[in-house]
């Protein structure tokens, strides 16, 4: 089967759902390819869809007034987006930005399809916020590291959680603030702290982790 007819079994809470609740979520649904670097959604804008993620990664973001950056969440495969759940619930516009990190496959789920979901089906509605309720917790879990965590303690943790296979870090130091919520000054200055006790390498456009071991310790706080 292609992309357009299996998509919903791609969600384990969507493939319980009853066949007739799936045969329109496949019928109505419209599946979209989108490249890395475009803004799928911004602040004044209204969601016309659910988007439910079927490959790639999509980075929201908010920006402050001041103009400080700070990464909220990452949707993955197999994920659905909790603002977009929260406009579309609320009859609202979205408050931060959405990103494609690499290109993204989604299906698009209109407005009307999710609301009358959300209204006629307990089992699409358990699903809706169960995953509402996860990235809630997610979400608060990211105010408590940034208003009380040490900034060593983040940026080890996070470092660790961009590595790829091979403990390459592909960034910037003023990626790695809008991350963290931090300046870029700080990072900076965390990072040479991390060169000079040899767990890191830098170089432009790039972290390689020398002291993988050190940085999960650092990340534990057990050190």
């Amino acid at each position: 089967m292609d992309a357009q007819t299996d998509w919903v079994e791609r969600f384990p809470g969507l493939s319980r759902l009853e066949p007739s609740v799936k045969q329109l979520l496949t019928n109505r649904s419209v599946i979209i390819d989108v490249p890395e670097g475009v803004t799928l959604f911004g602040p004044k804008n209204s969601p016309e869809n659910m988007l439910f993620l079927l490959d790639g990664t999509v980075r929201v973001q908010q920006v402050s007034e001041t103009g400080h950056e700070i990464v909220l969440y990452r949707i993955q495969a197999g994920q659905s987006c909790v603002l977009t759940t929260a406009c579309l619930l609320a009859y609202e516009d979205y408050a931060a930005d959405g990103i494609t990190e690499t290109p993204v496959q989604a299906a698009a789920v209109p407005r009307d399809v999710f609301d009358d979901l959300v209204a006629q089906s307990k089992s699409f509605r358990d699903f809706v916020f169960a995953a509402f309720s996860k990235r809630i917790t997610d979400l608060f879990r990211m105010i408590d590291e940034v208003a009380f965590q040490r900034i060593d303690v983040r940026l080890a943790d996070r470092l660790l959680s961009l590595a790829g296979s091979d403990d390459v870090v592909k960034t910037t130091h003023q990626k790695l603030s809008v991350e963290l919520g931090t300046a870029r000054e700080v990072v900076s200055r965390q990072l040479q702290e991390f060169h000079r006790r040899g767990w890191i390498d830098q170089a432009r456009g790039s972290v390689t982790l020398l002291d993988v071991d050190q940085l999960k310790r650092l990340a534990k706080h057990n050190i």
